[in-house]
């Protein structure tokens, strides 16, 4: 990607990635993500970030062609994960003038990952410190845990800027045209969303500050509508509901689970709920599922019984739910089982190790295939549902 103008005195210099297939190895991207970093010309000049290793030679190229001969002074290292800080070393090489600037966390993190000496090049910064550039100054706030201990995030003064970290990130290269919301919201609540108590740590901090425009280090620079975004944030990270609606994810073996998750979606539909999805977990990557969970006030979970347990797609989508704090919400079960259905136990021993959830009555209990008495169940829970 080449160079892109934030303002007369920064420029971006991150470039997109289109050919990784899974971020973090587990994350689909069809559009693909970006690794952003930016340079601050003033009197001295500071490098905000470096990119992952897959973006070296792009990035460096970006960089001399914004540098265009000056002197870099500093490069601030807001996050010492690899698709951010991966290419320290060879920045610190390339430029053995210029001081590395972090908290006392980046640079224990730093000796683990690479085998220079920082010693003589660190400039540590504390909560609220500032680095004087000329016209420009960045103040730095801790973010421990958004979603590494080390994340720090700087706040230009002059311009009123926010280098946000990770934090407002999303998902898809920077020249994708896509609404921020669904991808950003999926980045979030599956990589960042544990942390909700730090994120909103971190927006009180963000409340105390005029900011203009937010820099993140993956996706695009926001600068309009700022509002909606850090409701967002407000949003997800207390794990309330973005909208009331239901969500149906159905594990099936043979298919009639799956009928059977159509059909309750039906009745919902039937008792006036107007936002229903249907998910089928076995085809649907779990980090969108996930998503979705915590996009609605409710769920109904269709799950097979499998090996005296409940078919696995279930378990790992209800585990990473619990591991991503799904909480504030209502949860209706449908079971199905030929001779011991026991699907239904499993998933609301799962329910029941997370915080905040209602368990809706009846839980439903299918035989092998949908029954007339089946269906009694699966009305009842409808209505106690869209109540």
């Amino acid at each position: 990607m080449s160079d892109m103008k934030i303002s007369d005195s920064i420029v971006y210099v991150g470039a997109n990635d289109k050919t990784i297939e899974l971020f973090e190895s587990q994350y689909p991207v069809p559009n693909g993500v970006s690794y952003n970093s930016y340079v601050i010309l003033d009197e001295k000049v500071a490098v905000m970030d470096t990119v992952d290793p897959r973006a070296t030679e792009e990035w460096f190229a970006n960089l001399e062609r914004v540098l265009a001969g000056r002197r870099v002074d500093y490069l601030v290292v807001s996050h010492m994960e690899p698709d951010h800080a991966g290419n320290v070393q060879k920045f610190a090489e390339k430029y053995p003038e210029a001081k590395i600037v972090g908290n006392a966390k980046t640079f224990g993190m730093m000796a683990q990952f690479f085998d220079f000496d920082v010693t003589d090049r660190k400039v540590e910064v504390k909560e609220g410190g500032t680095l004087e550039l000329g016209s420009h100054t960045l103040q730095f706030f801790m973010a421990p845990m958004v979603h590494w201990p080390e994340v720090m995030v700087a706040y230009e003064q002059s311009e009123k800027i926010l280098f946000s970290a990770d934090g407002f990130g999303k998902f898809g290269a920077t020249d994708v045209n896509e609404e921020w919301d669904d991808e950003a919201g999926r980045y979030f609540l599956n990589i960042v969303g544990k942390y909700g108590v730090q994120v909103q740590a971190l927006l009180k901090k963000a409340s105390g500050l005029d900011i203009r425009m937010i820099c993140p280090l993956h996706g695009p620079i926001l600068k309009e509508n700022l509002g909606h975004y850090l409701g967002l944030y407000q949003t997800w990270s207390s794990y309330e509901p973005e909208k009331k609606g239901v969500l149906v994810a159905f594990a099936s073996i043979h298919g009639n689970t799956a009928k059977a998750s159509q059909l309750m979606a039906e009745y919902l539909r039937e008792n006036g709920e107007a936002d229903v999805t249907v998910m089928d977990l076995s085809r649907t990557d779990v980090s969108y599922a996930v998503r979705k969970a915590f996009y609605y006030d409710r769920i109904v979970l269709a799950g097979a019984t499998y090996d005296g347990g409940v078919f696995p797609c279930m378990e790992e989508f209800l585990l990473h739910l619990k591991s991503k704090n799904y909480q504030k919400r209502t949860v209706g079960i449908i079971e199905n089982g030929t001779w011991a259905p026991l699907a239904g136990k499993v998933m609301k021993g799962i329910l029941e190790t997370m915080k905040n959830i209602t368990i809706a009555e009846p839980m439903v209990t299918i035989r092998s295939t949908v029954k007339e008495d089946t269906k009694e169940q699966m009305k009842e829970l409808a209505k106690v549902l869209t109540a």
